[in-house]
């Protein structure tokens, strides 16, 4: 059972996240606007009145603004981001390093001046 309510809030929150609230208003004024002027005119004129925009309803009017002041928002938190990199400082560039060859100092077998003991060592 919390499994099943879990699911449904996460479904919630990603709808209000996406602004998903905003679509359903506007399809609820839409189905309003539908039904009521379809109650003194035919559907197909209701219908057309219903989505010209030009005889937009209170919840229309209210889903407008409501939509107008979050992307505002959204832009002002955008533009308080960018403006918090600038002030970071300056990221400097270098170019990479020279690559150093190194040669490698080995002793050869003729720098060794030392006879081998005699006799030989015995295994133990």
């Amino acid at each position: 059972m919390f499994i099943r309510w879990s699911k449904w809030l996460v479904v919630l929150a990603l709808v209000i996240v996406t602004g998903g609230h905003w679509s359903l208003l506007q399809s609820a004024a839409w189905v309003g606007m539908a039904v009521n002027y379809s109650k003194c005119e035919p559907i197909a004129v209701a219908l057309q009145k219903t989505f010209d925009g030009q005889n937009p309803c209170q919840l229309c009017h209210f889903v407008k603004e409501g939509k107008a002041a979050e992307q505002k928002r959204d832009l002002q938190k955008l533009e308080a981001k960018f403006e918090f990199l600038t002030v970071a400082g300056t990221c400097g560039l270098f170019p990479p390093r020279p690559f150093r060859h190194f040669t490698p100092q080995t002793e050869g077998a003729d720098a060794r001046v030392e006879t081998p003991p005699l006799p030989p060592p015995r295994a133990a």
